[in-house]
């Protein structure tokens, strides 16, 4: 994919200059996301490590995508909302989580997020990054009520709802666009389009070829975009972020990516069992973190010594976030049972 495409009551290619878009983002914000690309693949790899150690925790691999929840965390303000799904933590990173904090609630260890309880469904609510649902596509209607308190305070806060192409075939997804679109609610819907459904290949459960063509029965504008691409990126969530806020209602991105491992830990099949090793290999050549690299260069925003400090940095910042997290304690059964209602 070469360019991104606008779904109003048809498709239309976006006049679209890469070289010259790229030229205009601030050397420093294109590092930002560089570096917490990074940051997200060293996290993924730490929880890798754990896992290879015996830990029990919970992994939703997100190599391979890691520039979608990235650039559409970037635009965030600290008012801003983020209802996730259980696609990796770039989304928590891109929102400023603490990757420490983060593995210890992995670990359940009273040290992390929400003092082990939560576990893979975490959050942090002082900086609006809500409970990661453990049920597809139950996050979609709860980012509606989100949509209807930004929308109510009547500063300009947006919601953004990250979603896998799995949730797109859900009932509550089409309800939940519905009721947005009506009430003209400043979501920024993005599905992250990956191909797969766990082991399933999306045209055996899916009719259609683009979910951002379900924009247009919900009233809204959508965008298919290449998620491989964080120029492509940035400039198609720039607009969205700005038709959101400014009144319009909600928008619908679909980012076109690929996971580079297995679904979850059980996951041993993904490289040449339900998916080609060919298949593979060829998303491999695509990655969005090579392919940043590559522009970062071609940009002289940073040469190759700096680039590898930014991997170097990350990966010291990951090794002490595992030594953190398994410094905690799990949590009593008293501790458990607390702090689960309102005093």
């Amino acid at each position: 994919m070469d360019y991104p495409i606008k779904i109003v009551a048809s498709t239309e290619k976006v006049n679209f200059n890469r070289e010259e878009y790229g030229k205009s983002i601030s050397s420093e914000k294109l590092l930002e996301l560089y570096r917490n690309m990074v940051r997200t693949m060293e996290f993924d790899n730490t929880i890798e490590d754990l896992l290879l150690k015996g830990h029990d925790i919970t992994q939703h691999n997100t190599r391979g995508q890691e520039a979608t929840p990235i650039v559409a965390t970037s635009f965030l303000t600290k008012d801003d909302y983020v209802m996730p799904y259980h696609r990796g933590w770039g989304w928590a990173i891109g929102k400023g989580m603490e990757p420490k904090r983060m593995l210890a609630e992995l670990l359940n260890r009273t040290n992390g997020y929400n003092k082990g309880r939560a576990g893979a469904q975490l959050g942090d609510y002082e900086l609006k990054v809500m409970g990661r649902p453990g049920i597809q596509a139950a996050h979609v209607p709860i980012a509606a009520g989100i949509g209807f308190t930004c929308k109510l305070n009547k500063e300009s806060q947006v919601c953004l709802c990250m979603n896998g192409n799995g949730s797109s075939n859900a009932g509550n997804f089409y309800e939940s666009l519905n009721l947005a679109s009506t009430f003209k609610l400043p979501i920024v819907y993005i599905v992250e389009n990956n191909l797969y459904e766990i082991f399933e290949p999306i045209e055996d459960t899916t009719p259609i070829k683009d979910i951002a063509l379900r924009s247009v029965g919900a009233g809204m504008p959508g965008y298919i975009v290449d998620g491989n691409d964080t120029i492509m990126l940035h400039s198609v969530l720039k607009e969205a972020y700005d038709f959101a806020r400014n009144g319009n209602g909600p928008i619908l991105i679909e980012s076109k990516t690929y996971r580079h491992k297995g679904h979850g830990n059980s996951d041993t099949l993904s490289y040449g069992g339900y998916r080609t090793k060919e298949e593979v290999d060829e998303w491999i050549k695509k990655d969005p973190i090579l392919k940043l690299r590559n522009d970062l260069l071609i940009l002289n925003v940073a040469n190759e010594d700096e680039l590898e400090r930014i991997t170097e940095d990350a990966k010291e910042e990951m090794r002490e976030a595992a030594e953190f997290a398994l410094s905690g304690d799990y949590p009593t059964k008293e501790q458990l049972i607390t702090m689960n209602y309102v005093d």
